[in-house]
């Protein structure tokens, strides 16, 4: 989550999907892959420490430069790149910036990406706090659809309400009794399952969370953000989120 070492509309019909989300748990070794990470903050950072520990080729970007990630490089072997260069050959980008930001971005920054990539958006937003008033989201349009119109592609809503520090300590083998599990949302099953292969190397089950159209329920004030809880927990807190935002999460 960005917010107190954190990184995160309404939609109906809560009850009567209990059954809806559903644990994955097998274990698939992924195997070295280019991973692009846009945004070196909390989350962005932990996942690069990751990735690079467990073999990726990792090639890391942030709004300042190269340059400003020199120490981040030198501490894990991924490649300090510019936010343009990041998601060069990537099977899988990530991005991990503010939501204010996310306009910002180079355009076209996913043109040489992997033709079947997958792109996580760990995004949450925080419009007292840090992003200001989105009018969409605002209207209800969930967070990371929103995401997904400003990019141009398909986004995998995954971490968003994940402690980063987490990333780092809280990884346990697959099977392991109490294993902490991460909602997984998105709308093209391929970019899903690889996404949860990737969380499940990293050490953590994963929940599906269901389509884009449903992720407003890992948004910041659901019962799902910052829950280290294992599947079980996971999919009993989607399935009591509510579609209202409040207070503290509105403009």
């Amino acid at each position: 989550m960005a917010h107190t070492a954190r990184n995160s509309s309404p939609g109906s019909g809560v009850g009567e999907r209990q059954n809806h989300f559903v644990p994955l748990g097998r274990n698939r070794k992924v195997g070295s892959m280019k991973i692009g990470i846009i945004g070196a903050g909390n989350i962005g950072g932990n996942l690069t420490r990751r990735l690079t520990a467990l073999g990726h080729e990792v090639s890391v970007a942030n709004s300042r430069g190269p340059k400003t990630l020199s120490a981040l490089a030198e501490e894990t072997g991924a490649t300090a790149v510019t936010a343009a260069e990041a998601a060069r050959g990537a099977r899988i980008v990530v991005v991990t910036v503010p939501l204010k930001a996310v306009p910002d971005l180079p355009a076209g920054f996913l043109d040489g990406a992997a033709e079947d990539a997958a792109v996580i958006d760990t995004g949450n937003y925080y419009p007292q706090q840090r992003d200001g008033r989105i009018a969409a989201i605002e209207d209800g349009l969930p967070e990371s659809r929103w995401t997904e119109q400003q990019i141009g592609h398909p986004v995998v809503k995954a971490f968003n309400g994940t402690y980063a520090q987490d990333i780092l300590d809280r990884g346990a083998p697959q099977g392991s009794p109490g294993r902490q599990a991460l909602p997984v949302a998105g709308d093209d099953p391929a970019a899903k399952q690889a996404v949860r292969d990737l969380i499940d190397e990293l050490g953590f089950d994963t929940v599906d969370a269901g389509g884009l159209d449903e992720s407003w329920r890992q948004q910041p004030g659901t019962p799902v953000y910052g829950n280290q809880g294992d599947a079980d927990a996971i999919v009993k807190a989607l399935a009591e989120a509510s579609p209202e935002r409040t207070a503290e999460w509105r403009a």
